[in-house]
């Protein structure tokens, strides 16, 4: 089979119903992006850092996968599909998608303050002051926040060297370094860009899909495995 990697962004969960923190002119939620989503706002009001995930995480126990989530599930009949998510939620994994790296993170998790790696699965359950890790640490939220080195990078850039395809869907490639990940790729590795109002990308084999992320994969579902499967 060959490899399929597939970049997602805050797009591909809209349409679920999970709001975007750039939707609102620098608010996430109405909480100001930076005192909610920077290692600084841990480090000056933790406690509003773990309310404001905490309602993240019920939120998204609400929440379903959409078509477009399932639509890369279904994919793997094609194809050996590898999603890279800037996405912290956990719906590629509920619509059934086998194979999800997480660039920033995942909002059913914890991890210890004083060691990243001892990181445990919490569910939607909240974390609050006072819980604590193995190490006796105070538990955070498992996100990558502003003015944190993102630890997966390296292996998200190692599956982009080995696509076959690339397909970007729900992301303005506006972030990085993730936006930096499709300059990995080989030049004649066809790029599928999915973007209601997509950016200019320099790419000799770019194919430009004008659409929300659920209707531009519901048109890929097709084309893609009559190519290249």
């Amino acid at each position: 089979m060959k490899k399929l990697v597939v970049l997602t962004g805050a797009g591909m969960s809209a349409q679920s119903g999970i709001k975007t923190f750039r939707d609102s002119g620098g608010l996430w939620e109405n909480y100001p992006v930076h005192e909610v989503a920077s290692i600084e706002g841990w480090h000056k009001n933790p406690r509003l850092m773990l309310t404001f995930y905490n309602e993240r995480r019920a939120q998204l126990k609400e929440v379903e996968p959409n078509e477009g989530h399932k639509v890369l599930s279904r994919l793997e009949q094609f194809f050996d599909v590898y999603i890279v998510t800037q996405n912290v939620d956990d719906l590629h994994e509920r619509a059934g998608s086998q194979h999800v790296l997480h660039l920033h993170g995942e909002l059913t998790k914890a991890r210890s303050v004083d060691n990243p790696s001892l990181v445990t699965s919490i569910g939607y359950d909240p974390i609050e002051w006072g819980d604590k890790a193995e190490d006796g640490a105070q538990l955070r939220p498992h996100i990558v926040w502003f003015g944190e080195a993102v630890p997966k990078m390296e292996e998200a850039i190692a599956l982009t060297r080995k696509a076959d395809i690339l397909l970007v869907v729900g992301t303005s490639l506006a972030v990085y370094p993730a936006a930096g990940l499709i300059d990995f790729t080989a030049d004649d590795v066809p790029l599928y860009l999915v973007d209601p109002k997509p950016a200019p990308v320099r790419h000799k084999k770019v194919h430009v899909v004008e659409q929300k992320a659920v209707e531009g994969l519901l048109q890929l579902e097709h084309i893609l495995p009559e190519r290249y499967a």
